[in-house]
């Protein structure tokens, strides 16, 4: 199979639940043809962070999959989030989301790891678990620089060589370390597929990239497909114009207390542009109450998404 193209928006959507807490298929459908109905949308991301994907039961992100896959009905590819402990797990994780129709595998890092760090040679070993028991196609996932799960330059440099691997979602957050380290990447690896998943601070990072993987594409597909597209053309003012456009959307999405109600902040947005008819979330997420709700929609306004 040949690689996967995921160069321009590659949105990770949220998962719509009815309003007792049930994944709503229909919904997630729906979602999934308005998304790809988008000119410059080349996958979707399932079971992610937006995704609420940890907060899901293996039986429902069996079915969850399968729902995008019809839906979409090979127009994309359907990618999977990939995020059991153990590499044992992983790999069968990864071989359940293949059976169901993926095409990608989005390899989180063992999550014991943000705390305490990794062991040098353990992701790699994770990703070609992965691959060879699935067949899945990889992308290398830079978590934050402020988490020990962030992987350092020769780690991702390996995973990088490995089969199977044929893009990386950067988010290490460090600017510095974007700077020198993804210049690298491209180098020796000229055919790694380079992609940001910024979502808060987009700008800085476009023009250095093949494409965006970043929950905010589930939301914001029109403009962001404008902003890669501006950074691919090196054209700063347009990408500028972009970003102060959706600057309103962006703060009232990821400028809050913690990153996760960035996934509330979607959900609700969608609602706002007609997009979903419930924003019910799963805890540990908590609802963001009707202030919130009215900072999306003016925002979303000022945006002239709606």
């Amino acid at each position: 199979m040949s690689p996967m193209d995921l160069r321009g928006l590659v949105p990770a959507p949220v998962t719509a639940f009815t309003a007792d807490g049930e994944v709503d298929h229909a919904a997630n459908a729906d979602l999934a043809r308005w998304l790809v109905s988008v000119q410059g949308v080349k996958g979707l991301v399932c079971l992610g962070h937006a995704g609420e994907g940890t907060y899901l039961t293996p039986e429902e992100q069996v079915t969850l999959i399968r729902t995008l896959v019809d839906a979409v009905e090979g127009r994309v590819p359907i990618i999977a989030g990939i995020t059991t402990e153990s590499t044992k797990t992983a790999a069968l994780e990864a071989k359940r989301a293949a059976d169901a129709g993926a095409i990608g595998a989005l390899v989180y890092p063992s999550h014991g790891w943000l705390r305490f760090g990794f062991q040098k040679g353990a992701p790699q070993e994770r990703y070609r678990a992965i691959h060879e028991e699935s067949g899945l196609q990889n992308i290398l996932f830079q978590y934050p620089d402020a988490t020990k799960a962030s992987y350092d330059l020769e780690t991702q440099l390996e995973i990088a060589a490995q089969p199977g691997t044929v893009a990386t979602k950067n988010g290490v957050r460090n600017m510095r370390r974007w700077d020198t380290e993804i210049p690298v990447l491209r180098e020796q690896f000229p055919d790694l597929q380079i992609l940001t998943c910024h979502d808060e601070y987009l700008l800085h990072t476009m023009f250095d990239v093949d494409g965006a993987l970043v929950g905010y594409g589930g939301l914001a597909p029109e403009p962001l497909v404008e902003l890669i597209a501006a950074g691919k053309a090196k054209d700063y003012a347009k990408a500028r114009e972009v970003h102060d456009r959706l600057l309103p959307v962006t703060k009232a999405v990821y400028h809050r207390g913690s990153h996760m109600e960035g996934t509330v902040a979607l959900k609700i947005g969608l609602k706002a542009r007609g997009v979903l008819r419930d924003a019910t979330v799963r805890q540990p997420l908590q609802p963001l109450g009707e202030r919130a709700a009215a900072e999306i929609e003016f925002a979303l306004k000022q945006a002239q998404l709606i």
